[in-house]
C-alpha cells in the first residue's frame, strides 16, 4: 500500500523523474497502433469507424447508425431520473456563469496621436470534443467542454463518444448533458478512430477546427499523432492529485480525497508533501483502515499501491518547491492559511483551498473546468478556458497625421531592416505632409 518517505532521501535526478511522469513506455507501441487506425479512418471513412467500433467497443452498428438521432436523444432525457437532470442543470449554469466571466473583451486604444489599434474576438468556425466512455459515462466532461465551446460563439460543435453494449449506444445521461449544453451533432465514435474522424472528416462525421476533450492512452496519443492538421488542447493524461497539509489539517478528509482520486484510474496519481509526521501518519492510519473494511474499490488500492506517495518535508516551503516542480494537475491546500501558500504557487492546473474545497467540487458543479494538464504540463499548459475557442486579431486604423507622427520610427526600422519597399509603402502616403 501507499508508504511515507522523507523528501530528504530523494536525490535529484529521481525528484525530476517524479516531474515527468507520462504515460509508460506501452508509448512507442501505442503510436504504430494509432497511427494504422488514423491512415484506414482517412483512406476508408465510416466503413473502418464501424468496424473498428465493433471490434475495441462491441457494438455493431449500421452505417446510418452512426450519427445520434434526435429520437435516441428524446428517449435518453425521458429515462434519466430527474435528479441527474437537475444536479447537470446546477452544474451547467455554474460552468457557463464561470466561463462567461472568464471571457476576453474586445478594446481600442489610441497609442500615438492619430493612430488607433485594438482587439477583435472571433470564435473558431467549428470544435470536436471527446467524451470518453470508459468504466462510468463522464457526463461532467461534456458540460465542461461544450459550455466554454458556446459561451465563445462557436457556430458548430461535433461531439463523439463510444458507445456502450449495454445500450447499443452512449450512455443516456451523457446524451443528457450533451441536450442540456445545445450539442446536436452526435456520433457514436470513440478511441482514435474517433480523432481521426474529427480531424479528417469521414462520409458522415465532419472535420473540426480544433479537438478538445481528455481520454486514455491511445486518445492522447492520436490527438498528438493529428496536431499538424488539426488544434488540439492540452495534453492530458491519467489523473492526478497534491495535496499540501500542514500540522492543523484534516488527515480523514486528505485520506477521503487521495482515495477519490486514485478511484480515476489504475494511473491515477495521488501524492500528500506535509512537514507533519504526525499528520502523514494519520492519513495512512486512515486509509488503511478503509482499506480493511473494504471501502476502497480495487482500482483505488492498485492506484494508491504504485502511483500513491505521503512525502516528508522539513517545511511548508519544501512543500511549495516540490509542488512547483510536481505540476499537478490538481492541488488542494489544506494549510491554516491557504491563500498564502496560493501566492507561492506556479504550477498547477487548478487549486482547492481549504478543507471544504475537495477536488470533486471543481470536477463537477463549482463552475470552473475539470479538462486540466496532467503529467507535469502544468509547467507549460493552462486548463481547458474559453480562449480555447477564441482567435484573437488585432486591427490598426490611422489618420494621415497619425502617420505622420509614427513616420521617422518606421522609415528608420524598415532601412535597418533592409526593407525598402515598406519604407516606400509609407513615404508615398506622407510625402505632401
Amino acid at each position: 500500500m501507499i508508504k511515507i518517505k522523507s523528501l530528504k532521501d530523494f536525490k535529484p535526478e529521481e525528484i525530476k523523474k517524479l516531474s515527468e511522469r507520462r504515460y509508460s513506455s506501452q508509448e512507442k507501441k501505442v503510436m504504430e497502433s494509432v497511427l494504422n487506425i488514423i491512415n484506414e479512418v482517412k483512406t476508408r471513412g465510416d466503413k473502418a469507424l464501424i468496424e473498428l467500433t465493433e471490434k475495441f467497443d462491441k457494438v455493431k452498428l449500421e452505417e446510418k447508425q452512426l450519427k445520434v438521432s434526435e429520437k435516441e436523444i428524446e428517449k435518453a432525457v425521458e429515462s434519466t431520473e430527474e435528479t441527474i437532470i437537475t444536479a447537470i442543470k446546477t452544474a451547467a449554469k455554474n460552468i457557463e456563469k464561470f466561463h462567461k466571466t472568464q471571457l476576453p473583451k474586445s478594446f481600442k486604444i489610441e497609442t500615438t496621436e492619430g493612430v488607433e489599434v485594438g482587439q477583435i474576438l472571433r470564435p473558431l468556425n467549428s470544435v470536436g470534443i471527446y467524451i470518453p466512455g470508459g468504466r462510468f459515462p463522464l457526463l461532467s466532461t461534456v458540460l465542461m467542454t461544450a459550455i466554454p465551446a458556446k459561451v465563445a460563439g462557436v457556430k458548430s460543435i461535433v461531439m463523439c463518444s463510444p458507445p456502450r453494449p449495454e445500450f447499443r449506444g452512449i450512455a443516456p445521461p451523457v446524451l443528457v448533458a450533451a441536450y442540456e449544453a445545445g450539442v446536436k451533432e452526435i456520433y457514436k465514435v470513440g478511441g482514435a478512430q474517433a480523432i481521426a474522424a474529427m480531424a479528417h472528416g469521414t462520409e458522415q462525421v465532419p472535420a473540426v477546427d480544433k479537438i478538445v476533450g481528455p481520454g486514455n492512452i491511445y486518445v492522447t496519443t492520436a490527438k498528438m499523432a493529428v496536431r499538424d492538421d488539426v488544434l488540439i488542447d492540452v495534453p492530458a493524461g491519467p489523473s492526478e492529485v497534491l495535496v499540501i497539509a500542514d500540522k492543523g489539517s484534516n488527515p480523514e478528509f486528505i485520506a477521503l480525497d487521495m482515495i477519490s482520486q486514485a478511484e480515476h484510474d489504475p494511473l491515477a496519481v495521488s501524492v500528500l508533501v506535509s512537514p507533519s509526521l504526525k499528520v502523514a501518519e494519520e492519513v495512512l492510519n486512515n486509509i488503511n483502515a478503509l482499506k480493511t473494511k473494504g471501502e476502497i474499490s480495487d482500482i483505488a488500492i492498485e492506484s494508491l499501491k504504485n502511483n500513491g506517495l505521503i512525502l516528508l518535508t522539513d517545511s511548508l516551503d519544501q512543500c511549495v518547491d516540490f509542488t512547483n516542480i510536481f505540476a499537478p494537475e490538481h492541488l488542494e491546500i489544506m494549510t491554516e492559511n491557504p491563500e498564502e501558500i496560493m501566492e507561492k504557487i506556479t504550477n498547477a492546473g487548478a487549486i482547492f483551498l481549504g478543507e471544504y474545497s475537495p477536488v470533486p467540487l471543481g470536477d463537477f458543479a463549482a463552475g470552473t473546468n475539470h479538462v486540466l494538464p496532467t503529467g507535469g504540463f502544468a509547467r507549460k499548459y493552462s486548463g481547458l478556458t474559453v480562449y480555447d475557442y477564441l482567435r484573437l486579431m488585432s486591427f490598426v486604423k490611422a489618420s494621415q497625421q497619425g502617420l505622420k507622427n509614427l513616420k521617422e520610427a518606421v522609415l528608420t526600422l524598415a532601412e535597418a531592416e533592409g526593407l525598402k519597399g515598406h519604407a516606400d509603402a509609407v513615404l508615398a502616403r506622407t510625402k505632401e505632409l
